[in-house]
């Protein structure tokens, strides 16, 4: 499973004044939190009513992504930062609150590939009615509902307005965090292809997009098994990439520009580069064992190149100085080796002072 935290919103979705659903809302998060904590799980309760969202009030349609007002902005911006939905909902006449599909209707893109649970109130049904009729209206969104829910009725569940305590109903509840956030990691690939930024990458199936901190594990794992070959060859096991810790990973991570190709949640290559004066230095330049010789190295090469500031004059370069496979490849790509320093390791550099178009 993915070290990466899951960042739930726990929606409530009544606006009614005296309704059930705030009660059943922190009931909720009380009831989670500890199992949240155990699973990586942030909460952000949410109350659809303090959103202050009209009814539908976009020109555009969502799928263009361009919103002219604050209060969807903001709504956007709550959603594209979540991996996965708990929505605490009445029913209405058979159905969901028009609130919450209005709050759905608004955005497009922001709620693909996440999933969406449901912990329901009503009388009869309990609300599982509202919950039938939002599922038609998600899995449209490519929101993936879960198996797993919660339902109440009213007249079970409350005593003088309030919630009887009910362990049962507790256990339910962490049933549904730990279903939400095993399919919120499996998701996790096909909503970052999905998010703005993301390419398409060299091998089917496979994109690139920026790394983080938060990708440091991943690239602690890629960096010890590929280095380990660059350390054989140059008879020394003393390369940084080889001992860098967690921490340390982390920090470069966020001074350097790196992109990282990915598919299927698994991290295959990265290539780092930063500005010094006005050389474009480039480094980490790494593919996973068994990918190698499919050209990602020559494409992240290239790419990196190409994100180059126009004022840059040439591209610097190290590796190990019997790293032949790696020179082989720079020289193939138009680098030029400088003298060997005393310490192993070989400087190449490429002018950019005659680009191409």
């Amino acid at each position: 499973m993915s070290t990466k935290t899951i960042r739930v919103l726990v929606l409530t979705s009544s606006t009614r004044p005296g309704a059930l659903g705030p009660a059943v809302g922190q009931w909720l998060v009380e009831a989670i939190t500890p199992r949240a904590a155990e699973l990586g799980v942030e909460l952000v309760p949410v109350a659809l009513g303090d959103l202050d969202l009209p009814f539908l009030d976009e020109e555009e349609h969502p799928s263009s992504g361009v919103y002219r007002h604050e209060h969807t902005r903001r709504w956007s911006a709550l959603v594209d930062a979540a991996d996965g939905f708990i929505v605490v909902t009445p029913e209405y006449n058979y159905g969901m609150p028009a609130t919450l599909k209005n709050a759905l209707d608004y955005l497009s893109r922001e709620w693909a590939w996440k999933p969406i649970g449901f912990v329901s109130y009503g009388h009869t049904s309990a609300g599982t009615r509202s919950v039938q009729h939002a599922k038609q209206v998600v899995t449209t969104l490519r929101l993936v509902p879960l198996g797993a829910t919660v339902a109440m009725r009213i007249g079970d569940a409350t005593e003088n307005g309030r919630l009887r305590p009910d362990a049962a109903r507790d256990t339910a509840a962490v049933g549904l965090l730990d279903e939400l956030a095993r399919v919120a990691h499996a998701l996790r690939p096909m909503r970052e292809r999905a998010r703005a930024g993301a390419l398409s990458g060299p091998l089917p199936g496979s994109y690139a997009r920026e790394l983080t901190p938060d990708d440091a594990p991943e690239v602690t794992v890629l960096q010890r098994c590929c280095w380990v070959d660059e350390g054989v060859a140059n008879d020394t096991l003393a390369v940084p990439a080889l001992h860098e810790s967690l921490a340390e990973v982390r920090d470069w991570l966020a001074t350097w520009r790196t992109t990282g190709i990915w598919r299927d949640g698994r991290l295959l290559g990265m290539v780092r580069v930063r500005r010094v004066d006005t050389d474009w230095h480039v480094g980490r330049l790494a593919i996973v064992p068994d990918l190698r010789g499919q050209g990602l190295g020559r494409w992240l090469l290239r790419a990196a190149e190409a994100a180059a500031p126009p004022d840059c004059r040439r591209v610097v370069l190290y590796t190990g100085a019997k790293s032949l496979r790696n020179i082989e490849l720079y020289r193939s790509e138009g680098y030029r080796s400088m003298p060997a320093s005393p310490d192993g390791t070989a400087c190449l550099t490429k002018d950019l002072s005659v680009r191409q178009p």
